[in-house]
């Protein structure tokens, strides 16, 4: 008996058909794929097109200052930078009134080590006592080579997850699963174009490392699932798929439900007093949590669905699980 008495607030094994509201919500999903992907990609152009680019895809500076005890004054900020040709430039109070976030693009052509002495130069004349705490500096040809890596990385880690789950089960089960990682990675796009669009997410290397996360989170749900789902199938042969993958997905359920739980505490609290710096990642990687268990659900078990899976005869004893060994 459990020592948690909020475990009882799930029954032991829930009866939730899940499939058969399979035909409402895939095609809402193929939608909202749809929809995220325009919103990612326009305007059309490179590198980031829809996506609000950090320090890290785009190229600039970055310069954290604190004027501490004095609040930071953005007015006068901006007035200090004036005629140096800067170019987005953007000035973010941090956390404390006397932090503030300085990001801004190198005139063309010009050398950066210079734009960023003579900024400093002209902050310090203008605000007095400036303490730089930090200054990141990312050159065009850098940037565009972060970038092509971040999404080859994405790219392989997809293509690892469908190779592991065809050699682990069938290929159907790795299709489900491949189209419900595509599912979570466009819709994670989509929001971070939204959220960008609000000037609340950039899109640099912690929303790879986000999104990279989120598919590792929704492949182990996806497999979780799978792996009730094969034992099922081998024990009732004559009981109908969709019945069959209804009873696996509640089999889980309650597990999934607590893991997830425990994970969204632990990213609320990042979000919350983690600051400017990881509240994109921490956001990400909440709605990859919502989404990935969505889609295990909607998007995977609906692919099997059509598909099909080789069940043998039904006067066939069930397989024998082998069991596991211990080493």
């Amino acid at each position: 008996m459990s020592l948690w008495p909020l475990i009882k607030i799930m029954p032991v094994r829930p009866h939730f058909r899940f499939v058969r509201l399979a035909k409402f919500f895939s095609p809402l999903s193929v939608v909202a794929v749809v929809a995220s992907i325009f919103f990612a990609a326009y305007p059309f152009t490179l590198p980031c097109g829809g996506l609000a680019c950090g320090i890290d895809f785009k190229g600039g500076t970055v310069m954290e200052i604190s004027t501490a005890p004095v609040a930071v004054d953005s007015g006068k900020v901006r007035q200090a930078l004036d005629g140096l040709g800067l170019t987005d430039l953007t000035v973010v109070t941090l956390g404390a009134p006397s932090s503030a976030m300085v990001r801004f693009q190198p005139p063309a052509g010009a050398d950066a080590s210079a734009t960023v002495s003579k900024a400093q130069a002209r902050l310090t004349q203008t605000l007095g006592k400036v303490k730089f705490v930090s200054t990141d500096v990312v050159g065009p040809k850098v940037s565009g080579e972060l970038f092509t890596h971040g999404l080859l990385g994405l790219g392989l880690a997809i293509l690892a997850m469908l190779l592991y789950i065809w050699f682990r089960f069938e290929l159907q089960f790795g299709l489900g699963a491949v189209a419900a990682l595509f599912h979570d990675v466009f819709l994670t796009f989509g929001l971070i174009a939204i959220m960008g669009r609000l000037g609340k997410i950039e899109f640099d290397l912690k929303s790879v490392a986000a999104i990279l996360t989120i598919i590792g989170y929704s492949m182990n749900d996806t497999v979780v699932v799978f792996d009730r789902f094969r034992e099922n199938i081998r024990k009732f042969k004559r009981m109908p798929l969709g019945e069959v993958i209804d009873m696996s997905i509640n089999e889980m359920l309650t597990r999934t439900i607590i893991t997830s739980l425990t994970a969204v505490l632990a990213l609320v609290a990042l979000a919350v007093f983690g600051g400017p710096t990881l509240y994109g990642l921490s956001v990400i990687m909440l709605f990859g949590i919502a989404i990935g268990t969505y889609s295990s659900i909607y998007i995977a078990a609906p692919i099997i669905m059509l598909w099909g899976v080789r069940r043998g005869r039904e006067d066939e004893p069930a397989e024998p699980l082998k069991p596991a060994t211990v080493r």
